[in-house]
């Protein structure tokens, strides 16, 4: 008795109230989606928002029954539910059903179960338990070369399910490990990559190079505090320059301007590598190897965008307006603008929004269940719901900050990133500033795997965090 009564004690019950609420706004907003005149009972359990009542009933229950688990399971058996949920993720590629074009559903009696969202929570507690060992060096190869394999593992599963739009949430951890010790640089070097990505699909590669080179050289400016060596580096330059030509002459007879500056900034790095390694100067060595990086990601963008599906295609041009196709891959946003647009300050009125009415938006029960808000709920409606995500998640951020725990820190840190990206992504995508990858907005998104998912993910936590008093190291 004593144990319970210490349980209620240590419940943040902030969280749960927060939870609660969004659950059952996002309820309202589902109704509202699919509202029809025919079916205006709220609690018809042939409608999708009578099916969604159930999933709150069984996620509420899911909830109770994590709370009563003791934390110490978490902690002890996390690699085997990490185990566990690759063995479902590969199992749902030979066994599962097909929904819109992805393999990544197993239906169980009428009822659909998605790998792919539970994968989260099961990864969050690895990456956790691996962390938080005694000895374990965020900057250390062999500490990241473990994360690194945590995150691909299921990652290239739900790929290879044709569900890149769920994969894409494993890029979250990036922030935890950040938070852990991770070097800016890196985190930086990421932005960058994926800024030459998006420069190397709207310029030329060789304007973007151009970009690379001209800012690797300014980095080395500055960290050589310009200490007038400069004469050196252009006659270096030039001189691999003239010697590029010349390998290039002899094996191929010809070569383009762009190959040509590739080939000669390469051959500069490789050879400057020696001298500034047998110097010691490390940071420099950080910008040549950057520089590579950079240089790598932007030659292969060519080839990674070419084996995206056409539609992930269609949607990136439009996105970044290369394209401009309202009537087919750019449909589904412009409708979800003009949905939110037409909300104004205080929205139309619950039940009273036309787009959603007349079914203009797609999938606006899932993926776009944020242009109801809009519509509905205007300005005022959407800000207060991103102010609510946004209260959410700075309470689990404040919640992991008081752990005693490695573990509980780290897994806490982990489940606002991922509800970070989601809400980021969702939103984003619905106001045309995101690539439509099709993820579910948390609580909002009608379906029963991504409610029972964001479920478990956030109640493991709270019930961590009620134990934090018991833990002494």
């Amino acid at each position: 008795m004593n144990r319970q009564s210490n349980l209620l004690k240590n419940i943040d019950w902030v969280s749960i109230f927060l939870y609660t609420l969004l659950i059952f706004m996002g309820w309202l907003n589902i109704y509202a989606a699919v509202y029809d005149d025919t079916h205006s009972n709220i609690l018809d359990m042939t409608q999708k928002y009578g099916k969604q009542l159930l999933w709150i009933g069984a996620s509420f229950l899911i909830g109770f029954l994590i709370l009563l688990t003791d934390s110490k399971f978490f902690t002890a058996f996390s690699f085997v539910i990490y185990g566990l949920m690759i063995c479902l993720l590969a199992a749902v590629l030979v066994f599962g059903r097909e929904v819109n074009g992805a393999r990544s559903w197993f239906e169980l009696g009428g009822i659909r179960i998605q790998p792919a969202e539970f994968a989260k929570f099961a990864t969050a507690l690895a990456v956790a338990n691996v962390m938080s060992r005694h000895g374990f060096k965020i900057m250390r190869f062999s500490s990241l070369l473990q994360l690194g394999i945590l995150l691909f593992i299921p990652a290239a599963l739900i790929i290879l399910q044709n569900d890149t739009g769920s994969a894409l949430v494993y890029s979250s951890f990036i922030l935890v490990m950040y938070r852990e010790g991770l070097h800016g640089s890196i985190l930086l070097l990421c932005f960058v990559t994926v800024a030459l990505f998006i420069l190397t699909l709207l310029y030329s590669p060789f304007t973007v190079l151009l970009i690379i080179i001209l800012a690797s050289l300014i980095a080395f400016w500055y960290y050589r505090q310009g200490k007038g060596e400069w004469y050196k580096v252009l006659l270096f330059m030039t001189g691999c320059f003239f010697l590029s030509w010349g390998i290039c002459w002899v094996l191929q007879g010809s070569v383009s301007l762009y190959q040509l500056l590739l080939y000669t900034y390469m051959l500069t790095c490789l050879i400057g590598v020696y001298f500034i390694y047998k110097r010691k100067m490390k940071r420099i060595m950080f910008v040549l190897l950057a520089s590579w990086l950079c240089i790598g990601a932007t030659v292969s963008v060519s080839y990674a965008f070419d084996r995206l599906q056409p539609h992930q295609k269609d949607r990136i041009n439009n996105l970044l307006g290369i394209e401009t196709d309202l009537t087919g891959a750019g449909y589904n946003v412009n409708q979800s603008k003009i949905a939110i647009g037409s909300g104004g300050f205080l929205g139309k009125g619950y039940l009273q929004g036309t787009q959603t009415k007349f079914n203009f938006v797609p999938e606006q029960s899932t993926d776009f269940i944020f242009c109801t808000v809009g519509e509905e709920w205007g300005f005022v409606g959407t800000t207060f719901v991103m102010a609510l995500f946004l209260i959410f998640i700075l309470r689990l951020i404040y919640l992991s900050e008081r752990q005693r725990s490695d573990f509980s820190r780290i897994y806490g840190y982990a489940v606002a990133s991922i509800l970070f990206f989601h809400v980021a992504i969702n939103v984003g995508m619905t106001i045309g500033i995101a690539p439509v990858i099709g993820i579910p907005l948390p609580f909002f998104s009608y379906g029963g795997s991504s409610l029972w998912a964001f479920t478990i993910l956030i109640f493991i936590f709270l019930r961590l965090d009620a134990n934090r008093l018991q833990v002494f190291n």
